[in-house]
């Protein structure tokens, strides 16, 4: 039964991606320049879409909005809803954002199967969206799960060095065999309870052992996509390999699925295991933030020096989260969102110096700020919010995120603050290196700063961490009351 408002902004939003892959696939291959006309209209589209969304969006409700509903099948009671709240709308949003970036970025570099890669990214962008507004457990699962083949094949087919197959397979299988569990305990809640609906699932009340065991099998899956340290090996190997874009999109998204997880499912559906497991999920971030930061300091790859300090960020994402209180929460969502940002420019700038120079061991690279000014300036922005300067999106969030962690425990909130040292560490060693000293024109002898095209890629991403990092009201105003709905759980 097929009973769907099309001018639902969050079903445009959905629907544009599908339209771009068809007309893509209709035009034949030799029209390349028409292909990526289609393939950066599309994603522009979808972006205008989301921010009508926000636009639209009541900020003094905490139910869902948008929603729409499809039946599948009464008799097996599975039907495709989709909706949004304030946690998942900076979501749809960012990911809508970075697939025009991605588009840009990848303008002129790639060369073989242009048609296949455009169609790959617009197939993962759909599949995003839909699970960040999939109301569904399984199908939520499905989606989570389709992500993996289109960056499969984005890694292992269009990365940059001879290790790509091998990390596109680690990045495969990891992340697949991660879900497995989240598989088994799906069809135990639904033959336990007789519907995978999300909103029903809300009421229902597992006893304590069934929470402990379910939240257990989700904790792997969403873990996994994080990653949390010990689940973290595919990311560096992943980044390295990826082209620029892929990472770009694996930074800014892909590690955004497991927090929104824990949001969406774990914490409201397992609220007693929530708070049995939360010392586990504070001691592994703890080790993730001052593990991933000392590794960041002896990495000599500039993706994984960006990798690792990601793996130590995202330790203070899920502080934020399982402080479970209105502070943290908010600042991991804002710290999500400002990681999507601050992590894509930081490669998007790794890979003008790729395209120039074919290299990414640091080693090679001293005194840009002498002949790539306005790549130093940039970077520069970039790297002060990768530490958490003040006036940059990352010092709001993470701010929030101690603020609530120090309402739970106070040795906690001083370890997580020694992670925002090492930050400022690495981070100012990195640009160090890079721009000052003398150049080393034994290596490289011509040098060109950033072109006019990624210029106007790397402006609107400046604009928006300077935005959440003044002003943060719009967003922190748009989430809060679903926040409130989310902790509600617990009284």
């Amino acid at each position: 039964m097929i009973n769907v408002e099309l001018f639902n902004p969050l079903v445009l939003v959905s629907l544009t991606p599908l339209v771009g892959i068809l007309i893509i696939f209709i035009v034949p291959s030799v029209k390349e320049f028409l292909c990526r006309l289609v393939a950066l209209w599309t994603a522009c589209f979808s972006f205008i879409f989301s921010l009508i969304l926000w636009i639209q969006f009541d900020s003094n409700s905490s139910f869902f909005q948008f929603s729409e509903t499809l039946i599948w099948s009464s008799t097996l009671n599975f039907y495709y809803t989709i909706g949004i709240d304030g946690i998942s709308l900076f979501f749809i949003v960012l990911t809508t954002f970075l697939g025009v970036i991605c588009i840009l970025v990848s303008w002129g570099s790639v060369k073989t199967a242009l048609k296949e890669y455009l169609i790959c990214f617009l197939m993962l962008e759909f599949f995003l969206i839909q699970v960040f507004c999939v109301l569904d457990l399984f199908l939520f699962y499905i989606f989570f799960e389709s992500v993996l083949i289109p960056m499969f094949l984005i890694v292992g087919v269009w990365g940059s060095r001879t290790r790509k197959i091998r990390a596109a397979y680690q990045f495969f299988l990891y992340t697949l065999l991660g879900s497995l569990l989240m598989l088994l305990a799906i069809l135990y809640i639904y033959i336990y309870v007789g519907s995978t609906d999300l909103q029903f699932l809300w009421q229902v009340q597992f006893s304590e052992l069934s929470q402990i065991l379910l939240w257990l099998a989700f904790f792997f899956s969403f873990a996994v996509k994080i990653p949390m340290i010990p689940f973290h090996i595919w990311l560096p190997e992943a980044h390295a390999e990826a082209p620029t874009a892929g990472s770009v999109i694996l930074a800014g998204i892909l590690l955004k699925m497991g927090g929104y997880g824990f949001l969406r499912f774990s914490i409201p559906m397992f609220p007693i295991a929530s708070i049995y497991f939360t010392p586990l999920i504070f001691v592994l971030s703890l080790i993730a933030i001052v593990y991933a930061s000392l590794t960041t300091l002896r990495q000599v790859d500039l993706k994984k020096i960006i990798a690792y300090s990601s793996v130590s960020h995202m330790g203070f994402v899920t502080i934020g989260i399982f402080s479970l209180n209105t502070q943290g929460i908010e600042g991991s969502i804002l710290l999500m969102l400002s990681h999507g940002l601050v992590s894509s420019a930081l490669f998007l700038c790794i890979g003008v110096l790729y395209d120039r120079h074919k290299t990414r061991v640091i080693k090679y690279y001293s005194g840009l700020a002498q002949v790539m000014p306005l790549f130093s300036i940039f970077l520069l922005i970039f790297i002060f919010a990768n530490l958490g300067f003040p006036g940059t999106s990352s010092f709001i969030g993470e701010l929030l995120v101690l603020i609530g962690a120090f309402q739970v425990n106070i040795l906690l909130t001083f370890f997580s603050a020694i992670g925002m040292i090492l930050g400022a560490a690495y981070s100012i060693w990195l640009f160090n290196r890079l721009n000052f000293g003398s150049l080393k024109l034994q290596y490289f002898s011509a040098f060109q700063d950033i072109s006019r095209r990624e210029f106007w890629v790397l402006v609107p991403l400046v604009f928006l961490i300077l935005w959440i990092g003044i002003y943060p009201i719009p967003f922190l105003r748009e989430m809060h009351f679903s926040v409130i709905n989310l902790i509600e759980q617990f009284i």
